[in-house]
């Protein structure tokens, strides 16, 4: 299906969104869409407006949420449940769309995982296993159990489901808000960037953001295909894929121009701002978008509508200062 460039992506997301509409109906939440003058967040170009899409007030915590119950919904679950591999945001996700369908969960992951997400995890039920320095490493321990139990196998980013679920985001944002001019987001393994740019296509920009120590996409453009990267810095545990996905590849080659990068300094600052200033309690990824702004990496035009993706909040409240 990631290989065919007549596939109907945007039919696929609205096919995700009725299916968790019809048969999830409580499930997710339409999160809510700021928008705010460019000058509230230290913009000075004249006329720009920015949209805070507050996705981290999803079930779950993050975006993850939409893929994840698509995933489920639309394959037949055995007795032995779901699996899936993790940084945490995913696991959470496919946890809570678990307990939500009343199915057992398994959840693999690395070392790096902060504590604040092994315990939400506990606390939907799902069985944890934490092992390995990296999200690869958990993978790996991931599949060979998913060879012994027969579960559903939930990838955190690169399958269909996953991402026409993630693309139910950027349905919901033009449902609330039009068309932006721009869409600020996040880049790990690809699912929500693959997401977003599979629904705006190239109506609206599509602008990757990675973290200079986590740069799957721009080393994979700079080689031309995906490449495995080393990963770390502040964003690991949530942006710490070691290569984009296929799906995104595909998906953003055709449809994303810019893949930025931004140090960890700055995206620390945009997170500690995004706590002191809004009261947005996010963790480090969710900060790419408004870091790009503040460091002027991302320059909007005059009187531009800037979408800035905050896309996760499973973060210790102890490390927002």
């Amino acid at each position: 299906m990631s290989g065919d460039l007549q596939h109907d992506w945007r039919g696929d997301v609205e096919a995700a969104a009725r299916r968790i509409r019809e048969r999830a109906p409580h499930f997710l939440r339409e999160t809510p869409l700021w928008k705010l003058p460019g000058r509230a967040l230290g913009v000075d170009t004249p006329g720009v407006e920015i949209w805070l899409k507050l996705e981290h007030l999803q079930v779950s915590g993050s975006f993850k949420a939409r893929g994840m119950m698509n995933r489920l919904l639309a394959n037949e679950i055995p007795a032995s449940g779901a699996i899936v591999a993790s940084g945490g945001n995913a696991g959470i996700a496919t946890a809570a769309a678990a307990q939500a369908l009343g199915v057992p969960c398994e959840v693999f992951l690395p070392e790096v995982s902060p504590e604040a997400k092994r315990a939400r995890l506990r606390s939907l039920g799902a069985r944890v296993v934490v092992g390995g320095a990296a999200y690869a490493d958990a993978l790996a321990a991931c599949l060979q159990r998913q060879r012994e139990t027969g579960a559903l196998l939930t990838h955190a980013y690169d399958q269909p489901e996953v991402v026409a679920g993630a693309g139910t985001l950027g349905r919901e944002i033009e449902q609330q808000g039009g068309l932006p001019d721009a869409v600020l987001v996040s880049v790990g393994g690809g699912g929500l960037i693959g997401g977003l740019a599979a629904w705006f296509e190239r109506r609206s920009r599509v602008v990757a953001l990675e973290p200079e120590r986590a740069p799957t996409l721009v080393r994979a453009r700079e080689a031309g295909e995906p490449v495995d990267v080393e990963v770390g810095g502040i964003a690991a545990d949530s942006l710490g894929a070691k290569r984009i996905g296929g799906i995104a590849w595909e998906l953003t080659q055709r449809h994303v121009g810019d893949a930025l990068l931004l140090p960890d300094d700055a995206i620390r600052a945009a997170q500690s701002w995004l706590w002191k200033e809004l009261k947005l309690g996010v963790e480090a990824a969710a900060a790419l978008p408004l870091a790009a702004l503040q460091t002027g990496v991302y320059a909007p035009r005059e009187g531009e509508k800037v979408c800035l993706i905050v896309c996760g909040a499973n973060v210790d409240p102890a490390t927002l200062g």
